[in-house]
């Protein structure tokens, strides 16, 4: 008996399995593949070119695949493009923080919750340019802008890009 053999004896693989069936190399082209290593690399290349999936099958596979349906939906489903998103909560104090809000929204397409309610008591001019900002916002790149509460002491606002939708229920 030979050490091929008595190890694969202990790992529980019968003798009739073979490298030549249909479920990728065999035990024995594995363990050639251990004790020469030179010849492994091609039968990793052999391997590869050999189990590549045939678009054609998949294809056909999907078309005769019918025990998931998909699901009905009253609403519909929004799919992100990123995985994930940072919804920031600002409180700008000068316009370099106005103008963070904007290339959050615009350029890194994350939502940002701004509160003006520092700028609405301290500064006119900068929270009228924030204002404006979040016009242009919605005029030239489609952004929404939603007012989330505003009392005394909050004047929250939700700036979302395109891309992100926000609704209103309720």
């Amino acid at each position: 008996m030979s050490f091929t053999d008595a190890l694969k004896r202990s790992l529980g693989f019968e003798e009739s399995e073979s490298a030549n069936g249909d479920d990728g190399p065999g035990i024995s082209d594995m363990l050639k593949g251990i004790v020469n290593p030179s010849n492994n690399q091609n039968m990793q290349q052999n391997n590869q070119q050999q189990y590549r999936p045939n678009p054609q099958n998949v294809q056909s596979q999907n078309r005769h695949r019918t025990s998931n349906p998909q699901p009905a939906y009253d609403d519909f489903v929004i799919t992100p493009e990123q995985t994930y998103y940072e919804i920031a909560l600002i409180r700008p104090k000068t316009i370099d923080d106005i103008n963070y809000v904007v290339d959050q929204v615009i350029e890194e397409k994350n939502p940002v919750i701004l509160d003006l309610s520092f700028l609405e008591k301290e500064s006119e001019p900068n929270f009228k340019l924030a204002g404006d900002k979040i016009k242009q916002m919605r005029e030239r790149y489609g952004a929404q802008a939603l007012l989330l509460s505003r009392t005394e002491d909050k004047n929250l606002i939700i700036v979302s890009p395109k891309k992100v939708k926000i609704v209103i229920k309720g």
